[in-house]
């Protein structure tokens, strides 16, 4: 079976957690199709085709940028016998192909444009361009993949055009030979953490969804023996980066031990930090799976997680982690977001239990070795379809 999959994220360029995702698929999948990568950057080697802006757009907006690039993928698809594309970014060019060549396109939603609003602020008139780009081409798709039940329920409310039938739950996966524990202190050490106190672990970009003010103003108020780290970069407008650093600020000005490393880390960093932490947050506003608590489980830490899309689907409250409930009211949210972080900062043993259910959890139930042969039954059903 002739695969192309279509990415704007793949390494070593992977900044969230859709660019995990396809990192990893892409790696199972090799054993079991004809693989070809598509993504973006320049040059290609080992089955891996990277596509550039068209320099005439260079100071165009980013969605036409986006678009440029779709167009590159879709010239460049011949020969494949299925499409799958990933994230706006790379959705119209699964489309496109699907009509240029005459072949079905799965396209894996790891968010919902419609669900994001805040886009807009970081986009401009290319939120719109996004926008109708999802639309197209989630409508046409021959299959829709679904991270959790949560975000399918969520295409559907979004997409009501869409056939039911033709939208799959496949989960996000972890890769438990790479996420496992790390005891090692030389990464705590390079940052100046204090391996005496405990401390609370962010990772994540800084944007809305990820509900990072919250954060910052949750913590303002939990035991002042825990040190905070911000494993925090990539904010996605000025507006953002500057509110970030002004909350930052305020919160180092309150309490020591926070620390901020404002940049993504290689991978084993990372991990050494999820192992060290007493508890891992994530605090997001939306998120359709959450790939990284299921980062923080293989690696035995607890989880405090909002309650919201798919995260109840890895993190079960009480067993591997604590959720909380979003609220309206903002300082409602913060409060429990400080109460829940507290209840495991204060009890170590229970850390540990929710730890350690959380890492048996991640490796039974969540390998990529599953979700890849989950996808490739979904490539063989829309075959014969076709």
């Amino acid at each position: 079976m002739r695969v192309g999959l279509l990415t704007r994220e793949y390494p070593p360029d992977v900044y969230g957690g859709a660019g995990v995702h396809v990192e990893f698929l892409a790696r199972e999948l090799r054993a079991l199709t004809d693989l070809d990568v598509h993504c973006w950057g320049e040059g290609a080697s080992g089955g891996v085709l990277r596509h550039r802006p068209w320099p005439a757009l260079d100071t165009a907006n980013d969605a036409l940028r986006t678009f440029s690039v779709d167009l590159s993928m879709a010239a460049a698809l011949e020969g494949r016998e299925l499409l799958h594309s990933h994230t706006w970014y790379a959705n119209l060019a699964g489309h496109l192909g699907k009509l240029l060549h005459g072949i079905p396109h799965v396209m894996t939603a790891h968010s919902l444009e419609p669900l994001r609003p805040w886009k807009a602020e970081q986009l401009g008139g290319g939120y719109a361009l996004a926008s109708w780009a999802e639309r197209t081409a989630i409508e046409s798709a021959d299959a829709v993949v679904a991270v959790s039940g949560a975000m399918r329920d969520d295409i559907l409310a979004c997409y009501p055009v869409l056939d039911p039938d033709r939208v799959h739950v496949v989960h996000n996966g972890i890769d438990t030979a790479l996420y496992r524990p790390d005891h090692g202190t030389d990464v705590l050490e390079r940052f100046g953490l204090d391996a005496t106190r405990p401390y609370v672990l962010f990772v994540g970009r800084i944007t809305r969804q990820k509900g990072v003010p919250h954060l910052l103003r949750a913590v303002r108020d939990i035991d002042p023996a825990a040190q905070v780290v911000l494993c925090a970069g990539a904010p996605d407008t000025p507006e953002i980066d500057r509110e970030f650093r002004e909350l930052f600020e305020e919160l180092s000005a309150s309490r020591d031990g926070v620390h901020w490393i404002p940049k993504m880390l290689p991978r084993p960093d990372v991990i050494q930090l999820l192992t060290h932490a007493a508890v891992f947050v994530c605090p997001s506003v939306y998120e359709p799976l959450g790939i990284v608590n299921l980062e923080a489980m293989a690696c035995g830490t607890a989880v405090v997680a909002s309650r919201v899309g798919g995260i109840p689907e890895v993190v079960e409250d009480g067993r591997t982690g604590l959720l909380v409930d979003l609220d309206d009211e903002p300082a409602v949210f913060e409060g429990r977001l400080a109460r829940a972080l507290d209840a495991v900062l204060g009890d170590p043993a229970t850390a540990r239990r929710l730890g350690e259910a959380g890492q048996e959890r991640a490796a039974r139930e969540f390998g990529w070795d599953t979700v890849a042969r989950r996808t490739v039954r979904l490539y063989e059903e829309v075959l014969k379809q076709g």
